[in-house]
């Protein structure tokens, strides 16, 4: 038994049932048994893999993406880049690379992570580039990132949402329960509850359901929503959210847990496991556009991938190595971009103010 279940069971034992929301908090961010607290967590020591672990290609056009914003805004004297959820630093790693020859850029950012894990941050750090590495800020919320001196920001989000806590319910002898993590017999377990106020946010679709339905929402994802919206919206700049999920709301059981690059129980380790639940679209976009920024997407990640240039780079990088080589380029391209792998089941989502043209990829 893991320590941080122990601690788990003897807190509801004395206090009683606590929501999944709290439960993915305590297990993902515990500052001392918590997940992110691993030191191998990404890549194939780890327990999955990112788009950006996948291949270099998908930082360099993510990198290539964000230029492009910062030129459609008139190349700014000043931006700040920010990465929500930087995993190893691998992404930013990337796109700096890539941006490298866009004359001006690199002058004109400063780099900020909003990272709360002490063991990421030091990877992220290992990996930023001499001419980034004394300027760099982290921050524990992207609403502690200065927003008040009137500098833009470009923001980007590539499986952040899908690690933020959930609230589920159950629709059970035609009413609807909140279903929280209990003890029994000395195991963690799902127990139904009383529906907390973050039932409200489900929609009345879903909530006349039939029996045995199960919703989700995420409040945490619309703070993060709000804050992004509030920085656009004064400062200016652009965001682009990356992550797997679906794009019209839906009932469904999406909470899943991670290891070894392999399912497992949620219950059964906490803190050694990766939980996650798949992002509601649908839901960010309405919250984006009800704070007056233009939302564009979701777009599939292979169309989207594709239409920014991802096919041609691949060609590119082939053509500079034996026949292993290229066949592991293809390999990457086709796990980025087919629709029985990466391509489909992760979208993208672009938020910018109204003023600004529409993004390349929508």
């Amino acid at each position: 038994m893991t320590a941080l279940k122990q601690q788990l069971i003897k807190r509801i034992e004395a206090t009683g049932p606590i929501t999944l929301a709290a439960y993915m908090a305590e297990c993902l961010m515990h500052p001392e048994h918590g997940y992110y607290q691993k030191q191998a967590v990404f890549g194939a020591e780890g327990d999955f893999t990112t788009a950006p672990e996948v291949s270099q290609m998908f930082g360099e056009m993510i990198g290539l993406w964000l230029a492009d914003r910062w030129i459609k805004m008139g190349r700014p004297d000043a931006v700040k880049l920010i990465e929500l959820g930087a995993g190893r630093g691998t992404l930013m790693a990337d796109i700096l690379r890539a941006t490298e020859p866009v004359e001006d850029f690199q002058a004109a950012i400063t780099v900020h992570f909003v990272e709360t894990s002490t063991q990421l941050r030091a990877q992220q750090a290992e990996r930023m580039p001499i001419a980034h590495a004394t300027t760099t800020q982290w921050h524990d919320t992207l609403a502690s990132v200065p927003s008040d001196d009137g500098v833009p920001s470009l923001i980007i989000a590539n499986e952040f949402f899908d690690a933020l806590p959930i609230h589920q319910y159950e629709k059970s002898g035609g009413k609807w329960v909140e279903r929280m993590v209990g003890s029994i017999d000395g195991e963690l377990a799902l127990v139904g509850g009383p529906c907390g106020p973050q039932f409200s946010l489900i929609n009345d679709a879903i909530k006349a359901g039939p029996e045995g339905s199960i919703a989700e929402v995420c409040p945490a994802a619309l703070t993060v929503v709000g804050d992004i919206a509030e920085r656009l919206n004064t400062g200016g700049g652009a965001a682009l959210v990356v992550d797997y999920g679906y794009r019209k709301a839906a009932a469904g059981d999406t909470f899943q847990a991670m290891q070894n690059h392999a399912f497992t129980d949620p219950f059964t380790a906490p803190g050694e496991a990766d939980l996650t639940a798949h992002v509601n679209f649908e839901m960010l976009k309405t919250a984006a556009t009800e704070k007056g920024l233009n939302a564009l997407g979701p777009a599939m990640q292979g169309m989207f991938l594709m239409a920014i240039g991802l096919g041609a780079r691949a060609q590119v990088l082939a053509g500079q190595g034996d026949e292993a080589f290229q066949a592991s380029i293809l390999s990457d391209l086709k796990r980025l971009t087919a629709t029985d792998q990466m391509g489909t089941l992760f979208k993208v989502l672009a938020l910018q103010p109204h003023e600004l043209p529409a993004p390349p990829g929508f």
